[in-house]
């Protein structure tokens, strides 16, 4: 132990002053917008400087090797008007659907036609004019000087010249309207001011000569599509008048009445054929009524007596007659009391009785037989009337096809005249109009400009300081915000504004168990001054329990845990280590044991705190691994378990260290920092962005937790300008070795 004295005392003289007083930070004050902004100004000078004034430079080069150039000016009035010459009727309302906007963007596009220039290079035969080409430094490839002479041009190399002209033109002609007015300024820039003028008044006045051969154009093609709309579409009234008066001869229609509605329809009456139907379905009815009747009469085999009722006394009554056999039954029967079968006068009732049921028989069967004569002249009748109501309905729906025929063609008459008739009416509306008057009057021509529009060195030197601050402004504050990871010990206190507890320099060639157990090794010292760091963390000293954690993993937290765990053990004071990164635990490998049996163990309910507790090889250290990854790591660590954990542990130890898992996407690091004193937060070097590691420490600061400072893990001293002292505590190292 008293090997390790001197060394603590050595790291204590390293500790830099942010490390120091970071115990007791004040809270650092914003620092204003554009002081920051000048800070960082002052921290790129040696790159904004050099920018500026390259920019000024070019400005300054491209001003004084430009060639003057003179602007030009004529300015039109375009009044809107409407030059619907061929509409019809109400057919065609592009003129009205045309808002003024939409009218003026279309003047504008076709000042700024090809078309338009062509005109004017032909008009100035500027493929001839020398001063023009001279204007612009141009030069005809095709032309050749023979005897001091050109040699003219062929007619594709014209075309040719034309088409350099023409972009010539149009590459430095501008349209600029007046604000609020129908006025537009036609400009023309050029380093000849006679050339530029001119150029600008032959514009404006092919502009106007344009709109008027358009107009002439348009009139003359109305006329001519009018006059042969007209011829077609009396060939097709013709046409289908013909076609209406054949159809109705030969399909024999005859309109006995009609009648024309509102609209002009023509609707026909009620025919005969339908009349005839309505009459024809009606004794139709009737029939069936009938039949239906001796059909049930038939089927009910009435008795004789209500038939003959029934066929109205064409036939001796039924009843009469049995009414009439009773009584001589009666007589019969009595006369039997008294005498034989053979007495005559008894023989002569039966013989009576026996007559009488013949003739009641008889008519009986007669009556039946007019029942089902009856029937069957109901059915025949029904079946008669059935066909020619038929024949009635196949008779009227070939009326009423041909009927719609004729319609059809009624209405194709109606409409090719009304069409006839509006072609004829627009005909003589547009040889009464006439052309019109022109829309675009010039209110002052281009004159020949005295000055030169450009170039401007004042305005130019300007824009050039505009566009080299902005271009160094951006490179600056892109050189400031391309790296948002921590690079040194000095940005910690700078961007994230914690305690800084120690820097552990990263270290390629070793293993770190190699270096934890050299005392007098670079990482082993820097644990020790990282541990004496936190004496001052508290009025009591070293903590008595901690966490330490992380924004994400494999930024040596682990490591940095076990080697805290180390340091302390090395003061002879007892400390237990545990692995509280339950999801993905590492310290049972530094140890080269298992996790079967740990912290979640006691977390689910073991209480026997000596079975999940396993000696190490390091001095007064003791370790809990993980234990069995749960299910439900959250659950397990919100419980009351894990405060009852290390309640009992710190009656065995001094101090306690637990390995926490990262801070983000996870919730196990701020459940953990509520029941310990404090956090240790690792920061690799290089590694996250600040932004992470803000929303990794806002998390901690929304949990309450204490943060002890923060450990800079991965620290490359030979690449970075703050040395932090490392580089006096290895040669000391050496020479006392």
């Amino acid at each position: 132990m008293n090997n390790h004295v001197p060394s603590e005392a050595r790291t204590l003289s390293s500790v830099s002053p942010t490390t120091m007083t970071a115990h007791k930070p004040a809270t650092p004050e914003r620092e204003p917008v554009l002081l920051s902004y000048w800070f960082i100004v002052l921290r790129r000078k040696f790159v904004i400087i050099p920018i500026v004034v390259a920019a000024l430079a070019i400005g300054l080069v491209i001003t004084l090797l430009t060639t003057p150039r003179f602007t030009a000016t004529a300015r039109i009035e375009i009044s809107k008007t409407r030059t619907d010459l061929a509409r019809i009727g109400e057919t065609d309302q592009d003129g009205d659907k045309l808002s003024d906007l939409t009218f003026y963007q279309t003047q504008y596009g076709l000042l700024r036609a090809r078309s338009l220039a062509e005109r004017v290079a032909r008009s100035l035969r500027l493929v001839d004019d020398r001063a023009f080409y001279d204007a612009f430094g141009l030069k005809r490839g095709t032309d050749s000087e023979v005897s001091g002479r050109a040699q003219p041009l062929t007619q594709p190399q014209r075309e040719a010249e034309l088409s350099k002209v023409v972009n010539v033109l149009l590459g430095n002609q501008a349209v600029s309207p007046v604000r609020d007015s129908s006025l537009v300024d036609v400009r023309f820039v050029s380093a000849d001011p006679s050339v530029a003028a001119k150029v600008s008044n032959a514009w404006v006045q092919q502009f106007i000569q344009a709109n008027m051969d358009q107009r002439f154009a348009a009139t003359a093609d109305a006329r001519t599509f009018l006059e042969r709309r007209l011829g077609q579409v009396r060939g097709r009234l013709e046409d289908s008048e013909r076609n209406l008066v054949n159809y109705t001869a030969s399909q024999q229609i005859v309109s006995l009445s009609s009648s024309v509605s509102a609209d002009g329809k023509t609707r026909s009456e009620r025919t005969l054929t339908g009349d005839e139907l309505e009459t024809f379905n009606r004794a139709l009815s009737e029939a069936i009524a009938d039949r239906i009747a001796a059909e049930s009469r038939l089927g009910r085999g009435e008795a004789a007596t209500t038939v003959g009722q029934q066929s109205g006394g064409r036939s001796t009554s039924v009843a009469a007659l049995r009414q009439r056999r009773a009584e001589v039954a009666a007589d019969y029967a009595r006369m039997m009391v008294q005498f034989a079968p053979d007495y005559p006068p008894a023989a002569a009732l039966k013989s009576q009785v026996d007559s009488l049921d013949r003739a009641i028989a008889g008519e009986t069967s007669r009556i039946s037989n007019n029942v089902a004569a009856e029937y069957q002249e109901a059915s025949a009748r029904e079946q008669r009337l059935r066909q020619a109501v038929d024949q009635l309905k196949q008779q009227l729906n070939v009326q009423q096809r041909r009927g719609i025929q004729a319609n059809i063609y009624q209405r194709d008459v109606d409409t090719n005249r009304e069409l006839y008739n509006s072609l004829l009416q627009r005909n003589k509306e547009i040889g009464v109009a006439g052309v019109g008057t022109n829309n675009v009057m010039i209110v002052d021509p281009a004159k020949i400009p005295q000055a030169p529009s450009s170039p401007n060195l004042i305005l130019n030197m300007l824009v050039a300081l505009m566009l080299g601050g902005i271009i160094a402004g951006a490179t600056a504050f892109a050189l400031e915000q391309i790296d948002e990871t921590i690079k040194n010990p000095g940005d910690i206190a700078r961007i994230i504004n914690e305690p800084m507890l120690g820097a552990i320099p990263n270290n390629d060639k070793d293993s770190l168990l190699t270096l934890l157990d050299d005392p007098k090794s670079s990482t082993a010292e820097a644990y020790f001054s990282t541990l004496t760091s936190l004496r001052f963390a508290t009025n009591h000293g070293i903590p008595r329990s901690l966490v330490v954690t992380s924004t994400r993993a494999a930024e040596g937290k682990s490591t940095s845990a076990a080697a805290l765990a180390r340091s302390i053990g090395r003061t002879g004071r007892s400390v237990v280590l545990i692995d509280g990164d339950m999801r993905s635990p590492s310290l049972h490998s530094f140890f080269n044991t298992d996790h079967e049996r740990g912290l979640s163990d006691f977390l689910a309910g073991e209480r026997d705190i000596e079975t999940l507790l396993r000696p190490t090889d390091w001095s007064n250290v003791q370790l809990m691994t993980s234990g069995p990854r749960p299910p439900n790591t959250a659950e397990l660590l919100s419980d009351t378990n894990m405060r009852d954990l290390i309640s009992t542990l710190m009656t065995r130890f001094d101090h306690i260290v637990v390995d926490g898992p990262p801070l983000l996407g996870l919730a196990d690091a701020p459940l953990i920092s509520e029941v310990v004193e404090g956090v240790v937060f690792v920061v690799s070097a290089s590694g996250p962005s600040t932004r992470l590691i803000r929303n990794a420490l806002d998390r901690l600061h929304a949990a309450n937790a204490h943060i002890f400072g923060i450990i800079l893990t991965k620290f490359r001293i030979e690449t970075s300008q703050y040395s932090y002292g490392y580089g006096y505590e290895s040669t000391y190292g050496k020479d006392e070795r």
